[in-house]
């Protein structure tokens, strides 16, 4: 049975208070919190079986290698992926995106190809392939949205050719918190050949991805966003692309011999994890996919969509407000009246209620808009309806302040 209030006290932050009021945290899009089984996880792993892992034969170098390459196993279950060597552990969706546009790019890619991205995607989902056209001359075509904010699906369709090499795109908006119909997205690019790379930043934490079902290439997402540490992330690429590409960082581990004639890489995974990896968070993220399964990542889907609904109608009795797209998934971007963002969440926080404003890092798409950006309360597995009706509330004070 779900129990919100239960779940909520794995959490310890979720005790503080800001400016002597209760935490209310609706900044998890940017980053969750964390529950007490992953940070005795980290505790523990230090103080217990702390060792660099894979090449030592001592007793602790074995126990670290074992529970490591368990929180690959953890990984590939969660996603549904073919092979546990398919997941490769990076430092989060930005560099696992930044390895593929190096390692496609530079193995697959020449001046003139094509990457279609979309008006909605994250900078970490530009940017990379924005370096990767200036160093190597290709271009980007740009999926436009309807007026609905949504994935214009026809044109989309009308952007492949025969220079279109790859596809990246979001699965779920960070900023308007709607989910893109990725399985569609990935049927059209597979008819035309064309491999797909899918940002799980904000859907991997929220709701089932199964990697095999969509029949994605390549799945990107992070760690912190889903209960688990910073610094640790993990690309899902199939076997059949990773054993082609070349290697993104080179140095330990990631070889099989080392002469200064000539280098062999080592197989996968570890062909793409140069160096000592984070280890430690590695197994605190498979102690966090224990969390998420353990309460049911459908349950959890569940009751972040149910709470997205209950805000979106408190939200819309606001005179004032405006909502930008259709959320359904976890978050929600809006404005109300002319307050900037920045001011409203500043005043926010003092009633200790932590939102995001700013431009969310998807300037294009903000810019689209054509507004300075947006405020957004984005939720959590441990949120409630009294949290939402506490933002609620809090909102309703600010634009009293503002006459």
């Amino acid at each position: 049975m779900f129990d919100v209030n239960e779940i909520r006290r794995e959490f310890p932050i979720l005790t503080s208070k800001v400016h002597g009021k209760p935490l209310v945290y609706l900044d998890n899009a940017a980053t969750t919190q964390k529950p007490r089984c992953v940070i005795d996880t980290i505790t523990d792993a230090y103080c217990t079986i702390n060792a660099n892992v894979h090449r030592g034969i001592h007793h602790l170098s074995q126990i670290a290698t074992e529970r490591f390459e368990e929180a690959r196993n953890k990984v590939q279950h969660f996603i549904n992926a073919a092979h546990r060597h398919e997941i490769i552990f990076t430092r989060g969706t930005t560099e696992s995106i930044n390895l593929v546009a190096t390692s496609f790019g530079n193995t697959f890619l020449k001046a003139g190809d094509e990457i279609i991205i979309s008006a909605m995607e994250h900078h970490s989902n530009i940017v990379p392939w924005q370096m990767l056209r200036d160093r190597l001359g290709i271009s980007l075509r740009i999926i436009p949205l309807t007026e609905e904010l949504q994935l214009d699906i026809a044109a989309y369709e009308k952007l492949f050719n025969e220079h279109t090499k790859l596809v990246a795109l979001t699965h779920v908006s960070n900023v308007l918190g709607s989910t893109n119909p990725i399985e569609q997205c990935v049927t059209i690019a597979h008819s035309h050949n064309v491999p797909i790379l899918i940002d799980g930043a904000q859907s991997a934490p929220h709701i089932k991805v199964d990697v095999q079902a969509i029949d994605a290439d390549f799945l990107v997402f992070s760690g912190h966003k889903m209960y688990g540490p910073t610094g640790i992330g993990i690309l899902y690429g199939k076997e059949k692309w990773l054993n082609r590409m070349q290697p993104y960082h080179g140095g330990g581990e990631m070889i099989q011999t080392v002469r200064f004639e000539k280098t062999t890489y080592n197989e996968l995974p570890y062909k793409f994890e140069a160096g000592t990896p984070d280890y430690i968070a590695a197994i605190a993220l498979g102690k966090a996919i224990e969390f998420i399964e353990n309460i049911g990542i459908e349950n959890i889907a569940r009751h972040e969509q149910e709470l997205t609904r209950y805000t979106l109608e408190k939200l819309k009795e606001i005179s004032g407000m405006r909502i930008f797209g259709q959320p359904d998934g976890s978050a929600i971007s809006f404005l109300v009246n002319d307050i900037h963002p920045a001011d409203l969440g500043t005043l926010i926080d003092h009633l200790g209620i932590a939102i995001r404003t700013g431009h969310h890092c998807a300037q294009p798409l903000i810019d689209l808009l054509g507004i300075p950006g947006t405020v957004r309360a984005s939720f959590a597995v441990y949120n409630t309806t009294n949290e939402a009706d506490t933002l609620v509330e809090g909102i309703k004070r600010v634009i009293k302040m503002f006459g």
